[in-house]
């Protein structure tokens, strides 16, 4: 009997929806190929209906994302929208009230995807950041006190807890164990300066690095990574951090993969229901014009599916991006491709069809 899963979909704004189908069109592909069934659910949040209603998150449309087994998201933000209502609204309260305590970043250099990094291929470009999700600056902790005079005074507070830096670590060690490549898992932080937070990120990183003697357990500052990220990206395997700094590392990350039309990742419970999207914007001066890559939401549906452990599924998928990638597309920026969106959509669903 073929396994069935209900997808939540939030197309999003811009050009969000666009990929998105793209994203659909390769998993009802995959889905005739394999022993899976879809049902795909849309919910249309995001700046249109806020600027429609006034609702950010309408009432009991949690309750129906909850029902899901995951979310697929495109993109969410509108120019006629003041930046941080839909981010926070939306995007934080979905990460927040669902538990998905990691972001999962993997950077990966395809064949036939430029880097700008001189010298550096596909062999040097390989490794995964483990985002905490939930807790550092991101929790909105803090105030301001005679905001718009001369004496105002703003702070912002970053929350970690042992709970929740312990457990993304943990995930970050399985990761890296399930990996099964360099076994090396390096813990970014700021330890010379940001003394309270990263003191406690230590102390748990190299508590629960007692657990895994067959990993490789280092540190590096961030401004350290973000260097050898650009100088020696080979050095890294999997690197977990917290809440700012992931949000940081992983867009150098999708830079030197070869941007941002081809970077996905996952907002992942591991214990619940987890949320994927294409890490770029809405891009919405492109609406409509289907000039965007959609390879980022077709690589989050890929990590959709190994997320809900459809391997062999996933499989079919990178591997039928990998060959657009290297024969089929010139430039993976929008406009460059020779190629429109759907016609990219199409050649990914068609190797599928073919091939497997």
């Amino acid at each position: 009997m073929a396994e069935e899963y209900n997808i939540a979909v939030i197309p999003g704004d811009g050009t969000g929806p666009e990929v998105v189908d793209e994203g659909i069109k390769v998993l009802e592909t995959v889905a005739k190929k394999g022993d899976i069934q879809f049902q795909f659910s849309k919910y249309t949040i995001g700046g249109e209906h806020y600027l429609a209603t006034g609702e950010i998150l309408p009432d009991g449309i949690e309750e129906k994302l909850a029902e899901a087994d995951a979310i697929f998201l495109g993109a969410i933000g509108h120019p006629d929208v003041k930046p941080g209502i839909l981010e926070k609204g939306i995007l934080l309260n979905l990460r927040f009230n669902m538990d998905q305590y990691i972001n999962l970043r993997p950077v990966k250099l395809y064949e036939g995807v430029k880097t700008p990094i001189m010298d550096k291929g596909p062999d040097d470009i390989d490794f995964v950041v483990v985002r905490e999700n939930t807790e550092g600056l991101y929790t909105g902790a803090g105030g301001c006190l005679k905001r718009g005079t001369p004496d105002e005074v703003a702070i912002q507070e970053s929350i970690n807890t042992r709970k929740g830096v312990e457990r993304c670590i943990r995930f970050a060690f399985e990761c890296c164990r399930k990996r099964n490549k360099a076994k090396k898992l390096t813990l970014c932080g700021k330890t010379n300066v940001l003394t309270y937070a990263f003191d406690l990120w230590e102390r748990a990183f190299y508590a629960v690095a007692e657990e895994y003697p067959d990993i490789e357990a280092d540190y590096a500052h961030v401004d350290a990574i973000c260097m050898w990220m650009v100088k020696n990206p080979e050095w890294f395997d999997v690197i977990v951090t917290d809440n700012m700094f992931g949000d940081i590392i992983t867009d150098l990350g999708a830079m030197i993969q070869g941007g941002m039309g081809i970077a996905a990742g996952g907002n992942i419970n591991p214990e619940g229901i987890s949320m994927f999207e294409p890490i770029g914007g809405s891009a919405p001066k492109y609406t409509g014009k289907q000039v965007i890559n959609p390879v980022a939401a077709i690589m989050a549906a890929q990590l959709m599916l190994q997320t809900l452990g459809e391997n062999l599924a996933a499989g079919w998928i990178e591997k039928a991006v990998m060959k657009v990638l290297r024969e089929d597309i010139k430039d993976v920026g929008a406009g460059k491709m020779g190629h429109s969106t759907s016609e990219i959509g199409d050649l990914v669903a068609e190797y599928i069809e073919n091939n497997f």
